[in-house]
């Protein structure tokens, strides 16, 4: 795609640029907010780097054949809210401006690159100015390793050196030096005193004065260090455009440079699963016997949770069902004191993954003013008619600390960038605990957002790494639940998948059992694989005995259910129990569903949809999630999956 940069001057946001043309995008014009104050060294804005902003005009005449926007900063820092929200007199407001005027001159653009590394309030307000002018944020730095990261810029044929120091180690003498050669000295103070090694921390900022794709480069005419207190310097200069000797310079995609940068799929540990399992053929997906019957809505309660399932509804066009469906949920929301905005998680069932692009439009619709909305998993399975899609969804119940998530909307090699109305996670904040939604995970190559689908073992491996990735980023650290839904990947390659990661990512924690392998008939993209899953983080009260936190109903039941069931019991907190239940026998699972001590809880129960027949035509209550097929962990074949919250 066609991209506009933004450009502050320094390495991240010139570095950006270089990956963006290597994964095939083509820079049009550069972009750059400046003081309105020109005689101003530096301002004191929480987004953009300002010092050596008197420089930035040059770099028109580096590329002269790309041109340079600039525009004044009118607004401060007014929102200073992680998620930002269009505010009057805001910088932010400023930025919208420029890519406006920008984007009037070069309609084309489809992309805004952006260098931020770690910062989630820079990604949060470039992604919330792009989405507001239908553009994508480009930000191939995002969540990279720092010593990586540097290492690679001081590869790439980048002249950036420091003009600003502002951290322990560092002083005036090392103003105007390259970041070559500061690499060693900031990994030594990294050691010592955890200096940012990229300057994350506002360590240090550079000024680039050359770079592969320029034509000409910048050379220094004076220098001048100047103290701005008494452990902050800056570097004031002059400069002038000189042509560029191109006999000795990097060339941009170099074999050698390509290798060292270019960003692999697998990272790490994920990288040794891939390569330690064999390749099994696809599994088909049987012919199902469609079948015709009513479901209603159902409404459990627990303590903390509101759960609306199986919402469906019978109007002739799925555009219509998928409306009254989502003003049925408001409704039962609004009448249990809550709303849209409490919601945690949403689970979409859809007969026919083509009708996806209208149900999507529709569903949006409810979220528009909403900018964490609730995190999603959407499969095809196989419903009854007259039913195009059924939905359930998790509420919050107060006392809720907070209620955080993210919702990533840049393009990066971190994960897949979020292009729905949903989020990647959504974290609830109680006083003793914590929990995260995970919405689902397909194998998309993040850089470019395209499926991975060639080897079954990379792609079943790359959309479990995705999952981890976003669990890792929140900080949410064990999982309680996870499903995978296959398509065509074997199950066989699904559990060695799983065992590997727990043992080799997670370093054997405690929950290879709580997996659920399930079979549908479709997926998002028509991706062979997704993983979902439930996060969780506990704080036990010194004289509290962990493995007493489960409620004697709970114990009870759950200890009756092991001898009809393979059963797994996770104790998050007295109020909030996950046990999952595997078993063949329909009559167990009606006794189960008939206990009474299933009060104040909630139940999902996935089989085959000829059984849930059997099941409702009972009157029993539960959400149903027709599968084709469902196995456990160890890769055991089972007729019923369950999952009980109390």
């Amino acid at each position: 795609m066609k991209f506009v940069a933004l450009i502050s001057g320094g390495k991240d946001s010139f570095f950006n640029i270089i990956q963006c043309k290597r994964q095939g995008h083509v820079l049009v014009a550069l972009a750059n907010l400046h003081p309105q104050n020109e005689a101003q060294s530096e301002t004191d804005s929480f987004m953009f780097q300002t010092v050596g902003h008197d420089i930035v005009g040059y770099y028109a005449r580096c590329m002269p054949s790309i041109p340079l926007y600039r525009q004044a900063l009118s607004g401060g820092s007014t929102n200073v809210q992680l998620e930002y929200l269009p505010t009057p007199d805001d910088e932010i407001e400023d930025l919208y401006e420029l890519l406006a005027r920008v984007k009037d001159e070069h309609p084309d653009i489809e992309g805004v690159s952006c260098g931020a590394i770690l910062s989630h309030y820079q990604r949060t307000r470039v992604e919330n100015v792009c989405e507001r002018l239908g553009l994508t944020c480009l930000a191939y730095l995002w969540q990279r390793d720092q010593a990586e990261l540097m290492s690679e810029m001081c590869s790439s044929g980048l002249d950036a050196r420091l003009i600003k120091c502002a951290a322990i180690g560092l002083n005036e003498t090392h103003l105007g030096k390259s970041i070559t050669h500061m690499l060693p000295i900031l990994t030594k103070l990294n050691q010592m005193y955890d200096v940012h090694i990229c300057g994350e921390g506002g360590e240090f900022e550079t000024l680039v004065f050359d770079a592969p794709f320029f034509e000409n480069r910048l050379e220094i005419l004076d220098q001048e260090a100047v103290a701005h207190s008494s452990d902050c310097s800056y570097l004031k200069l002059s400069v002038k455009v000189v042509e560029k000797d191109h006999s000795d310079s990097v060339t941009e995609g170099s074999s050698k440079e390509d290798e060292n940068t270019i960003r692999k799929m697998l990272h790490g540990e994920f990288s040794a699963i891939s390569k330690g399992i064999k390749a099994e053929k696809a599994i088909s997906i049987p012919d199902v016997k469609e079948s015709s019957f009513s479901l209603s809505p159902t409404v459990f309660k627990t303590p903390l949770r509101l759960y609306i399932s199986n919402a469906v509804d019978a109007a002739l066009d799925v555009q219509t069902q998928t409306q009254n469906i989502m003003t049925h949920i408001t409704s039962i929301l609004r009448s249990n004191d809550a709303s849209i905005a409490d919601l945690q998680h949403v689970t979409i069932l859809v007969r026919d993954m083509g009708d996806f692009a209208k149900i999507n439009s529709v569903y949006a619709s409810f979220f528009a003013n909403t900018y964490l909305p609730p995190s999603r998993v959407c499969v095809q399975t196989t419903l009854p008619e007259p039913y195009c899609l059924q939905v359930s969804c998790i509420a919050l119940k107060p006392p809720v600390e907070t209620r955080h998530g993210i919702h990533i909307r840049s393009r990066s090699f971190w994960a897949p960038q979020n292009i729905g109305p949903y989020s990647q996670a959504i974290v609830e904040v109680r006083d003793s605990f914590k929990t995260a939604t995970l919405s689902g995970q397909i194998p998309l190559q993040p850089a470019n957002m395209l499926l991975f689908d060639k080897d079954l073992v990379t792609a079943a491996t790359l959309s479990l790494q995705h999952l981890y990735k976003v669990k890792s980023l929140i900080s949410v650290k064990q999982l309680a639940a996870a499903v995978c839904f296959v398509t065509t990947t074997s199950p066989h390659i699904v559990s060695q998948v799983w065992h590997d990661y727990v043992q080799e990512v997670e370093c054997g924690q405690d929950f290879v059992n709580r997996l659920i392998i399930a079979q549908v008939t479709g997926l998002p993209r028509n991706a062979p694989i997704e993983w979902a899953g439930l996060a969780f983080e506990k704080v036990v009260n010194m004289y509290e005995d962990e493995d007493e936190i489960e409620g004697p109903r709970l114990l009870s039941l759950a200890t009756e259910q092991k001898e009809k069931f393979k059963t797994n019991i996770v104790s998050v907190n007295e109020n909030f129990n996950l046990v999952k239940m595997m078993g063949n026998d329909i009559n167990a699972v009606i006794d189960f569903l008939r206990s009474p001590a299933l009060g104040n809880s909630h139940v999902s129960v996935m089989t085959t949809l000829s059984n849930i027949h059997k099941l409702v035509a009972l009157g029993l209550p539960a959400e149903w999630i027709p599968v084709v097929r469902v196995w456990d962990s160890d890769c055991e074949e089972y007729e019923y999956a369950i999952t009980w919250v109390a």
